[in-house]
């Protein structure tokens, strides 16, 4: 008699997953969450107190090449923390404040334990982001996915007042771009990360390096860095005219979307200090620097577009929160960005 398991999906084996990833899920709850995990919607009760014009922000994206990093380290509770932040920090640049978070996790042969990692990731990252992991999805699909390995994407739902959305729209020539570190490579560039390690120079992913500190896996698998404490708590003290998430296409693509026309930034490149990984990167690949920073965030994860008047005072106020933060650039009545050496 034919069986679904014999087909290779595992139904007994979806629930022990479900499971095990209870206790990672309810970590993340808070009273706004009318429901439990398992339901066919997750509910989320609107706290509208202090909105006039209350906006919803949405968000999606997943972690991209650097799942293979994971399958290599056989190291799957952090990527969960990757997906999360790709979502959040983008609804960040709005304004918004996150409030929930579902994900996608497919599978060609789902191992419990692994799912179970995943999602402790998951988790971990809605707590940084304070918001709720209220729903997900875990897709057993055999023959799509080889052995051993998954995708996995997310969604993000946030909340602005209108009067307070972050657009871009008011930024004008001479206003100055605030910095925020990296925590390192991020989860953009990592198909031009592998093939630089593995296939040009042949890198074990355990092997150690000096400029580093550490291995290669251990510095290229650092989950990506979730900016929403320190963005909300300087919004909600100060005008920021626009916000920066250093995604895929790095500083030539990103820093254009929210300038109005006729403005471009200036980056002075000795503003802040360049992570050893980039540094490395570009030494051992003769890669050019246009490259780089069309590729990479370079150590800078989250730009600040602010008036001069008050960037002083943001900065203090950033010290004041334990911050590193450099003034990077400024606006300028030109087309796209200049990379300048001061």
């Amino acid at each position: 008699m034919l069986t679904y398991k014999d087909a290779g999906v595992d139904v007994s084996e979806g629930a022990r997953a479900v499971s095990l990833m209870k206790k990672h899920v309810q970590k993340t709850f808070t009273k706004n969450v009318l429901c439990g995990l398992g339901g066919f919607g997750g509910l989320f009760e609107l706290d509208l107190e202090g909105y006039k014009k209350p906006v919803l922000v949405s968000g999606t994206d997943g972690v991209g090449t650097k799942l293979k990093i994971a399958f290599l380290m056989d190291k799957h509770d952090t990527v969960g923390q990757d997906c999360v932040a790709m979502c959040v920090n983008d609804i960040l640049c709005q304004g918004a404040k996150p409030l929930f978070f579902l994900d996608y996790v497919a599978t060609g042969k789902l191992e419990s334990e692994k799912i179970a990692d995943i999602v402790k990731g998951i988790a971990d990252g809605c707590v940084k982001a304070r918001c709720s992991l209220v729903g997900g999805e875990t897709a057993e699909m055999p023959g799509f996915y080889s052995d051993g390995e998954y995708d996995m994407a997310g969604f993000a739902v946030g909340m602005v007042d209108k009067e307070k959305m972050i657009d871009g729209s008011n930024i004008k020539d001479g206003d100055v771009l605030i910095g925020l570190p990296s925590s390192g490579i991020h989860s953009n560039g990592y198909s031009l990360v592998r093939k630089l390690f593995f296939d040009k120079l042949d890198y074990k992913i355990d092997q150690y390096i000096d400029e580093l500190g550490c291995t290669l896996g251990e510095e290229i698998i650092k989950p990506t860095r979730i900016y929403v404490d320190v963005c909300s708590k300087v919004i909600e003290q100060y005008e920021v005219k626009g916000m920066v998430h250093m995604t895929g296409g790095g500083f030539y693509e990103n820093i254009p979307r929210i300038l109005p026309e006729g403005l471009g930034v200036e980056i002075n490149l000795e503003s802040w200090k360049v992570l050893p990984i980039f540094k490395l990167m570009q030494k051992l690949g003769n890669i050019k620097t246009e490259e780089m920073f069309a590729t990479f965030n370079m150590g800078i994860g989250m730009i600040l577009v602010v008036s001069k008047e008050e960037s002083e005072k943001i900065m203090k106020y950033l010290e004041s929160l334990d911050e590193e933060a450099y003034i990077i650039g400024k606006v300028a009545k030109n087309h796209g960005v200049s990379l300048c050496q001061k």
